[in-house]
This record gives C-alpha cells, sequence and structure tokens, in this order.
C-alpha cells in the first residue's frame, strides 16, 4: 500500500501525532527502500491483566503489523519494578521481580487477542537494562536536565507542594526512553499520559546517534 493511503489509516482514531510530517516521511522511505518500520508499544506489569484501554493502542499496533511493518511489544519488567510516576501525587511502592514476573504471564497471553502472534515479536526490558553498568548510567542521566525533568506536570506539582520525589522516579523516563535506543525504534505508541515518557525516547535517540 502506498505510503499516503498507510498514514490514513494509521491517522485514523488517534489523539496526537509527533509529527505527522515525519511519520509521512518515514513511511515514505519505508514504502522506497521496502523495509518495514520498527513500531513499539511498551507495557509495564504492574497489574495481573491487560485492561480496555490497552485495546485502544493494540488495535493500533496491529494496524502498523497488517501494513506490513515490524511491531515490537516490551514488557517492562525492570521498568515495572521501578513503577511508573506520571500522574502520582506520591512516591509509588516499589514491586519486586517476583510480583512484576507473576503479573507479565498473563500479559502475553491477552495481547494476542488482538496482535498476530506470528508477526509480533516480545522483548523484556531487562534484557538491556539490567546490563547496563553505573557508568553507562552516568552518561544516560547526563543526557536530561533536572530543570526539563521538572517541567512535567506531575513532578511539577510534588515539588511546589513539598512532597519527596525520589531520585530514581527520575530515572524512570530515562530507562522508559532508553528501550527506544536500545531497539532503534522509528514508531512509538502510547496512552496521551504517556506523552512526556515518549518524548524522552525520541530525545535520547537523537543523543545516541539514531
Amino acid at each position: 500500500m502506498r505510503p499516503e493511503e498507510q498514514f490514513e489509516i494509521l491517522k485514523r482514531d488517534t489523539a496526537e501525532i509527533i509529527s505527522p510530517d515525519e511519520l509521512l516521511s518515514k513511511l515514505k522511505k519505508s514504502y522506497e527502500s521496502k523495509t518495514p518500520l520498527k513500531a513499539k508499544l511498551g507495557l509495564d506489569p504492574t497489574a495481573p491483566d491487560i485492561h480496555l484501554g490497552h485495546a485502544v493502542v493494540l488495535k493500533k499496533l496491529k494496524e502498523f503489523q497488517d501494513l506490513g511493518h515490524e511491531v515490537i511489544l516490551i514488557i517492562g519488567d525492570f521498568t515495572g519494578m521501578i513503577g511508573d510516576p506520571t500522574g502520582k501525587s506520591e512516591t509509588r511502592k516499589q514491586l519486586t521481580r517476583e510480583e512484576v514476573m507473576e503479573n507479565a504471564k498473563t500479559y502475553k497471553e491477552q495481547v494476542f487477542k488482538i496482535l498476530d502472534p506470528e508477526k509480533t515479536t516480545i522483548r523484556f526490558n531487562s534484557e538491556w537494562l539490567a546490563k547496563l553498568n553505573f557508568e553507562d548510567v552516568i552518561v544516560l542521566s547526563s543526557k536530561y536536565t533536572v530543570a526539563r525533568m521538572l517541567e512535567r506536570e506531575d513532578f511539577q506539582q510534588r515539588f511546589k507542594e513539598g512532597k519527596p520525589i525520589s531520585i530514581h522516579e527520575f530515572f524512570y523516563p530515562l530507562m522508559q526512553g532508553y528501550d527506544s535506543v536500545a531497539l532503534k525504534a522509528d514508531v512509538e505508541l502510547g496512552a496521551t499520559e504517556q506523552k512526556f515518557n515518549i518524548l524522552m525516547g525520541r530525545t535520547l535517540q537523537k543523543e545516541y546517534g539514531q
């Protein structure tokens, strides 16, 4: 299917594309080079079940799949242990690895109610995040400033109210962003409240020369 037709399908029922011109340009390059785009979605197994809201973004991921692109589903077993601070008014309880892996069992079964298992690559982000040494972590953290991190609405609110923000919470968006670097992702999908984390991926990919 021609890139313009693909774009029309992919933009349906989306809240925002950042940016439409860039996506269309990538679709054109993919079409001309006959190289599928790598479309990525990350899910943290912080609860035993995928909820109905996940079905929306999974359906969009299936459209990329049907158009011949490479679909990578990341199960955030490493990020899940820290927990996403998005929308939280206080530091959330960290999960153990055992709790995360128990939750992850059902995720693989449930996503295939929408995605084609034959065309889906499932990766766990502990594959690359657990291998980073402290020097790697320092380099990663040097790619973003505290001032930019505090632009996040939830962090900003907690800072104004004098509520604690733990250092490890700053690492969550950095780690999620690093998933995009590790996979050399072309496209990343996510919920609207994940916009900060998703844009972190785009920022880090540029910093790492992608």
